[in-house]
């Protein structure tokens, strides 16, 4: 695997670990009364902004996976890029989302502006499928092959624990819809547990994408 790309994958890695840690940590301080309201809400914005910029690192290396200048109709290494193409440019736009959404729910409880809850929950909503089919694109054969190819003896264990978190962020998005009504959440339990499983599984499957040694290379 060249030294640039080695780099790239590093930087990737450890950006996605980051990220993911700033949302393992944004569960337990936004139930912690000790700590402003202000503290989580902006930890986890931070986190979707580690989450982007790893995601973008991510959709270029993806892209250079394969041979160049051949058409995907007739090059077999092509094809089996495709799938990893697609699956990075759906996660990164997924992680749009999450930045959209983390940044309205820090406004409103900064008290700047009031943001109303659907457009806070809706773009979660959404990043949250969007994360669970990249997700599901990644599982593919030919992705576990090529998408963490200087870790294609994990890349099934990446695949599955980023799918495994998806799930959960999935639960997550569904437990933070507010009821109307009551201006509950539907269920706090499911927000805020599928929050941290889901970050926690992202973080294991960040750790393992990080090179650690030279015989890590493009699968």
């Amino acid at each position: 695997m060249p030294t640039a790309s080695i780099r790239a994958t590093a930087w990737m890695g450890w950006l996605f670990v980051i990220g993911s840690a700033c949302f393992v940590a944004g569960v337990p301080m936004a139930m912690n009364t000790a700590l402003a309201p202000t503290a989580s809400a902006a930890t986890f914005f931070v986190g979707a902004l580690f989450f982007t910029t790893a995601s973008s690192i991510q959709l270029k290396l993806a892209w250079r996976a394969g041979p160049q200048g051949e058409s995907l109709s007739t090059s077999g290494a092509l094809l089996s890029r495709a799938p990893a193409w697609t699956s990075s440019w759906v996660q990164w736009i997924g992680t749009l989302f999450f930045i959209v959404t983390t940044l309205a729910a820090w406004i409103d409880i900064a008290g700047v502006q009031s943001v109303s809850n659907q457009v806070i929950w809706r773009p979660d909503a959404v990043g949250s499928v969007l994360f669970l089919v990249s997700s599901g694109i990644a599982l593919m054969p030919d992705v576990r092959r090529h998408r963490h190819g200087h870790a294609r003896d994990r890349s099934w264990t990446i695949s599955s624990l980023n799918m495994v978190g998806s799930i959960f962020f999935g639960f997550s998005a569904v437990g933070a819809y507010v009821v109307p009504a009551s201006e509950a959440l539907l269920n706090a339990r499911w927000a805020n547990g599928g929050t941290l499983l889901g970050a926690v599984c992202f973080l294991a499957g960040a750790w393992l994408v990080v090179p650690r040694r030279a015989g890590d290379r493009v699968g």
